[in-house]
């Protein structure tokens, strides 16, 4: 009788009958109900991962930069100058008429303005460094700390910089973006004498839309460096 050989097909191996791709994911390499980062195809490993990354950063991103931030915070973070302000941001000597608040703590508006945008950075950075190892764990990836951390520290640091809105104001001017600046303002609310105050920043203005464009644009690069990150360490780890 004439015997036949079953050939492995070029580029891969047989998993229940079907052709798999090198590095494709076998029961074996399971470790605890977990997948190892190497075991998929690089190319389609990182694209799933950023690609989670991506959507989570987004999703998350109004609820920890609007719900979860303070509304002090929101108020003061832009504070700049070095006359004195209350802990509420109140220029002191400019106290409504009958409230004294003599002995209570007072620092410059720059001091304010750090305080601020350090704490809603915090907050903010907690919750998103939540989200994602809860993504992960979920998803069964095993993404190394430190790739996980550059990411979150990328957001952050920049976050911090852009909410101070000095800088951002001088990236836009620098980018021809002031015209648009300073016509999309709002005014909601009027001064002492019933003349309407505009303002540059805030929801409904344009700094407030150039604001959030830029930190979606640096989370998406955060991604793709905790990604990056990510394989390379396995990759590293397998060398050895």
């Amino acid at each position: 009788m004439r015997t036949t050989r079953t050939h492995e097909p070029r580029g891969g191996r047989l998993l229940g009958g079907v052709a798999a791709a090198p590095g494709a994911l076998s029961p074996e390499t399971t470790k605890r109900g977990t997948l190892m980062m190497t075991d998929r195809p690089a190319p389609a490993q990182a694209l799933a991962l950023t690609g989670a990354l991506l959507a989570t950063w987004d999703a998350l991103h109004p609820l920890f930069d609007q719900w979860f931030q303070d509304g002090r915070d929101a108020v003061n973070k832009g504070a700049c100058g070095h006359h004195l302000v209350y802990r509420d941001g109140t220029p002191v000597g400019g106290e409504a008429e009958g409230d004294d608040r003599r002995g209570e703590p007072t620092m410059t508006a720059t001091r304010l303005g750090w305080i601020s945008a350090v704490r809603h950075v915090a907050s903010y950075s907690a919750g998103q460094l939540t989200g994602t190892v809860l993504l992960i764990r979920v998803l069964g990836y095993r993404v190394p700390a430190s790739a996980l951390v550059t990411g979150a520290g990328i957001n952050a640091l920049t976050h911090l910089v852009i909410d101070k809105r000095q800088p951002l104001l001088w990236l836009a001017t620098r980018a021809g973006k002031g015209g648009y600046v300073e016509h999309c303002t709002v005014v909601r609310r009027l001064d002492g004498d019933g003349a309407a105050r505009a303002e540059e920043s805030g929801p409904g203005t344009a700094l407030f839309e150039l604001d959030q464009a830029l930190h979606r644009a640096i989370g998406a690069f955060a991604a793709v460096t905790t990604t990056w990150l990510a394989i390379r360490s396995t990759k590293k780890g397998r060398s050895q």
